[in-house]
């Protein structure tokens, strides 16, 4: 038999591919539980309304076969009188009908689920590929599918045989039975003959439904270059996301040394860390950290302050708490507000000595750090 290989397909379907599967309206069917289900139905319903079918049933032949001699020569009326007799019979018929279309529809969905799409509808030149055909029929496919109408043929033409020659002695008596007792009685016996036939399907159904949710996560299976190919299609290809994340923090990087200049002071560690602070009292409630680094973006921080004339203070304390407990952007710990507020006592007299007034100022020591805010050199 001719098929495709697919030994390449080995990895279990993704659950992205699934869905995909199921928009495109694929998704496991299995046409044996409908049957069955709708047989179901179908004798139940006949066992249910058997009798007011049949009453239904005699009332339109009565109606329709009761006439006076000038309604027999009358066409016109004969074509009325089938009309009336077909509407009589369709809504006397009409629950047995619902309740097929109702199992029909709600059937399928015991295996797929609910599912509208018209993707399944649109034209597909490849299902009138003659090969294609004759390559499904010739597949292992095909030839479970052979044995699945071979096996139907054998369980229900075996158990319909077997009720037949179970219910003979009934089927005989019904000669001798009045019409409208004998057609209740037939409406029972047909009742239960489809029964005993729906119930043969069970075991058809039981093999089958497994078998086709099973085929169909068979047919979804992907190689390993499609799972790689969706992981990346998904999460995105690991390089490219690297790059993004390297660009991301170069833009960062920058915009963040474009504040250096702003900054009031820089406090550093002085070899590892480098810290940019800003405060304007009138727009921050406290001193914000508008720049931090350590290495070679510290030395950076540190060349750029001084390029632009901004006060570089060495407090390695200070240096390293800020670091490790403020961010760019946010504002500096409480703890560390008596600290900073000499630090910048200090530059606000730098910048009166450099404006000439005063004597240059000392730079602040032993500044008041918390030693729970402090790493320590060991982290420097």
């Amino acid at each position: 038999m001719a098929e495709e290989s697919d030994l390449e397909r080995t990895e279990p379907a993704s659950q992205r591919r699934l869905e995909q599967a199921r928009e495109r309206g694929q998704v496991p069917r299995s046409p044996e539980l409908s049957t069955f289900a709708v047989l179901l139905a179908a004798g139940g319903g006949m066992i249910m309304m058997g009798s007011a079918l049949v009453d239904s049933l005699e009332k339109i032949m009565r109606a329709g076969l009761t006439l006076d001699r000038a309604s027999a020569f009358d066409t016109a009326s004969m074509t009325v009188r089938l009309y009336e007799g077909a509407a009589a019979a369709l809504v006397g018929f009409s629950p047995l009908f619902l309740l097929l279309i109702l199992v029909a529809i709600l059937a399928p969905m015991l295996v797929s689920g609910w599912l509208f799409t018209f993707q399944a509808l649109q034209p597909d030149l490849s299902r009138l590929n003659p090969l294609n055909g004759l390559k499904r029929i010739l597949s292992w496919h095909g030839a479970i599918e052979l044995g699945k109408a071979l096996l139907k043929t054998l369980v229900v033409g075996g158990v319909a045989a077997w009720v037949v020659w179970a219910e003979r002695a009934e089927i005989v008596s019904l000669i001798a039975e009045p019409v409208g007792p004998g057609l209740a009685h037939l409406a029972g016996l047909l009742g239960r003959t489809f029964l005993a036939i729906a119930g043969a399907f069970a075991l058809i159904v039981a093999v089958d439904v497994p078998f086709q949710i099973w085929d169909h996560h068979r047919q979804l299976r992907m190689t390993k270059e499609e799972m790689r190919q969706e992981l990346k299609e998904t999460e995105g290809d690991p390089q490219i996301k690297a790059r993004i994340r390297s660009l991301q923090r170069e833009v960062a990087r920058r915009r963040m040394m474009a504040e250096v200049p702003k900054a009031d002071v820089v406090v550093t560690n002085p070899d590892h860390y480098a810290v940019a602070l800003r405060y304007a009292e009138s727009t921050m409630r406290a001193p914000r950290v508008v720049a931090k680094g350590s290495l070679l973006v510290a030395e950076r921080i540190v060349a750029l302050a001084r390029d632009n004339g901004v006060p570089v203070l060495r407090a390695p304390p200070l240096a390293r708490a800020l670091f490790a407990h403020a961010e760019v952007g946010q504002e500096i710990p409480g703890a560390l507000y008596n600290a900073v507020a000499e630090v910048l006592a200090w530059v606000y007299q730098l910048r009166r000595f450099e404006a000439g007034e005063g004597e240059r100022p000392a730079e602040p020591a032993a500044l008041p750090v918390p030693a729970g805010l402090d790493p320590g050199p060991a982290t420097a």
